[in-house]
């Protein structure tokens, strides 16, 4: 049975988030540590972008207006608004088990352990392929609006968005599960060129997505779906979670990351 790091943060800002990840791959490949599981949340809450996305796609203006941030992932896909919600990372070597094979195969085995998590809480979920075919003309900048390969959905709505990024000779994956609230506010926060356009957009992600209370009824305490996302990717993907802490030296390269690159304009701006 594999070990692997168990990682339980604070809520952190959105840029030291993304710099921790980060650092965390970077510590895992260079220091041949086991692979890690990270589970964290946002404070204040963050937007954050897809590598790729332009930073047109956001309103700057009232994102500020509602105290919120925005930063720029290392991984692919849209905007996704973090907020009451929780987010794991995976930070693995490529020829880990859990993340073998190329990017749909290590999906597939990830999204095991999110299903696994998601049937102790109650819910019966699929990871489906089928999503690679569908084209919808449109260039949306949401990510929860259209479901990838392997994401969570329940009832055909997505419930949780992944994004992996491979470097360094070694794989993050990171995902977001909305627990709570308006899955469409984020759009209050992006640019549209009027307001009937952001109205359309609201209702398509009333259409495609939806949050954990939404399809159980209730809201459920971040600290238990902590607890079954361990418990998921324990029994799925046969590994054992020991507690773990950030290190002094993986909080020093967070820090580098964080100065030289996750709060940059030249990062964020593109």
């Amino acid at each position: 049975m594999e070990e692997w790091r168990l990682i339980r943060s604070p809520f952190l800002d959105g840029h030291f988030n993304m710099a921790v990840d980060e650092a965390l791959l970077l510590s895992t490949l260079r220091n041949q540590t086991p692979p890690v599981l990270r589970l964290y949340g946002w404070e204040p809450p963050c937007l954050s972008l897809g590598f790729s996305q332009s930073v047109a796609d956001i309103n700057k203006t009232a994102l500020l207006k509602n105290g919120w941030n925005y930063v720029r992932r290392p991984t692919g896909g849209k905007a996704i608004l973090h907020i009451d919600e929780i987010t794991y990372s995976v930070c693995a070597p490529v020829d880990s088990p859990a993340v073998k094979g190329n990017l749909l195969e290590s999906y597939r085995q990830l999204s095991k352990g999110l299903l696994a998590a998601l049937e102790i809480l109650g819910v019966r979920a699929t990871a489906d392929k089928e999503y690679e075919t569908k084209q919808t003309g449109h260039n949306h900048p949401v990510c929860f609006e259209v479901p990838s390969n392997y994401e969570i959905t329940v009832a055909g709505k997505k419930l949780i968005g992944s994004a992996q990024s491979r470097k360094y000779g070694g794989v993050l994956q990171h995902g977001a599960l909305p627990l709570s609230g308006d899955i469409a506010r984020i759009n209050d926060v992006l640019s549209y060129p009027n307001e009937e356009i952001r109205k359309e957009a609201r209702q398509r992600i009333y259409l495609h997505a939806t949050t954990l209370q939404e399809v159980i009824g209730r809201i459920i305490p971040w600290n238990e779906v902590a607890e079954a996302c361990i418990s998921g990717f324990e029994n799925a993907l046969g590994i054992r979670l020991i507690d773990s802490s950030i290190t002094n030296e993986e909080l020093a390269l967070a820090q580098d990351l964080l100065h030289s690159k996750y709060e940059a304009p030249e990062w964020n701006d593109k």
